[in-house]
């Protein structure tokens, strides 16, 4: 099956975590207009329910992720603004 370019640059939630070079986990992502699930492999574990952005599709529903974080979020966590 062919590259699905369309994921690439999105993100998502781990509904399973990865097991990094041991094993995939399982991504949902919000892509054309509803919700689908991966497979998402990434170079390290990360637990279930991490953000992460996919980087890279390896066809048949297969996905490279990284742990994302909002980039506009302040470091502490807290909301920008609010007292």
């Amino acid at each position: 099956m062919a590259r699905d370019d369309a994921v690439i640059g999105c993100t998502g939630e781990l509904l399973i975590g990865t097991r990094g070079p041991a094993g995939p986990g399982e991504i949902l992502v919000r892509v054309r207009g509803g919700s689908e699930t991966f497979l998402a492999w990434s170079q390290e574990p990360l637990p279930l329910g991490t953000t992460v952005l996919v980087i890279d599709s390896r066809g048949c529903r297969e996905v490279d992720v990284i742990a994302w974080g909002d980039p506009l979020d302040p470091p502490d966590g807290s909301a920008a603004g609010v007292d």
